[in-house]
């Protein structure tokens, strides 16, 4: 402004915005890459010069404004604004610039970097005020798309187009950061015993199955052992059964045989005999006959009771298969050795 007050009003440098300087006519020019000289004839808008060599009327056309097509970064200054839970903040931000349309750009506003930049804090002062403060920072993007969205709107008739809006900082007074502070401690630890008792429901859940699992497979063991302890059992029984019966039968052909009851009453006499020494090794209780001193007596009271005991057997035989009169044959030896020695 000092230097257009200076000079006159034909020679005095046409205001530049976003220009990268104001050339003079000289008849022959040649534009840059990415820049637009509006040019004016005689005061009024002529033409709009392209990149590379341009001719010019000397005197006559004026190169009026310098625009750069270049993308252009303009710093928001801080300012400080009120969100939607009445907090207040600073905030400044970076906006990014480009010329679309020169002629609008020089014709439709004054000082289109000012206007802009103006323009970019009331639309994100109005816009913080929508937002709580814990949406301004989890929603920044969508803030900053906003912000672009608004500033477009509004810039389309200055020919300029806001490519992006980044927020820098946010300063938050001190009390509300050590609330914010505080809260986000609180959640950490919220987090923190969320998930230490989500670990401790786990291990109960691993313990209990495997103690059900261990269980279940103690049970089957046990299942197992029963059953092959009673098929052991079974087994055993039917082995002992079988020598039993064997015996049985090979006592009953060695009783029918040759003088097999001799044989039979002997034994039965050793095994009575034998009986009483061993009364005196298994219990303290001892039942003795009157006369143990004589041993004939007591072979003789064996053989009476292997005697009777044989005697229902052999009637019942008898009585089965009736070979003749009973009155007509003498009684053996062994029974009358034995009703001798019982009578004795």
């Amino acid at each position: 402004r000092s230097q257009q007050l200076k000079c006159s009003a034909w020679l005095a440098p046409a205001p530049c915005r976003l220009s990268s300087g104001l050339p003079v006519n000289i008849g022959v020019l040649f534009v840059p890459q990415q820049e637009a000289w509006v040019v004016e004839r005689m005061g009024k808008f002529h033409r709009i010069l392209e990149p590379g060599l341009n001719f010019l009327i000397p005197l006559l056309d004026r190169i009026r404004y310098v625009q750069s097509l270049k993308e252009i970064v303009i710093n928001v200054p801080e300012q400080s604004a009120v969100t939607l839970d009445n907090v207040t903040l600073q905030i400044d931000g970076v906006l990014y610039l480009r010329v679309m349309d020169p002629y609008k750009a020089s014709y439709g506003v004054e000082d289109p970097e000012y206007a802009v930049t103006q323009l970019a804090q009331t639309t994100m002062r109005s816009e913080l005020g929508k937002l709580s403060l814990d949406r301004v920072f989890r929603e920044r993007e969508s803030l900053n798309a906003n912000i672009v969205d608004a500033i477009n709107q509004a810039s389309d008739y200055w020919g300029i187009r806001c490519l992006r809006y980044e927020i820098k900082d946010i300063h938050v007074p001190p009390r509300v950061k050590e609330s914010m502070q505080m809260q986000v401690e609180a959640e950490r630890r919220k987090r923190a015993m969320v998930l230490e008792s989500e670990g401790t429901r786990e291990s109960a859940i691993n313990v209990a199955e495997g103690q059900k699992q261990a269980q279940i497979l103690a049970s089957e063991a046990e299942k197992a052992e029963q059953i092959n302890k009673a098929a052991g059992e079974a087994n055993a029984v039917l082995v002992k059964a079988r020598a039993k019966a064997e015996a049985i039968q090979l006592l009953a052909a060695a009783l029918a045989q040759q003088h097999g009851s001799a044989a039979a009453s002997l034994s039965v006499a050793e095994q009575y005999v034998s009986a009483f020494s061993k009364l005196a090794k298994d219990s303290n209780t001892l039942l003795l006959p009157s006369n143990t001193g004589d041993v004939s007596s007591m072979v003789a009271q064996a053989l009476g009771i292997y005697t009777s005991l044989t005697k229902p057997q052999a009637v019942k035989t008898q009585e089965e298969v009736p070979p003749a009169r009973e009155d007509l044959q003498p009684p053996p030896a062994e029974v009358l050795k034995a009703e001798e020695a019982s009578s004795s």
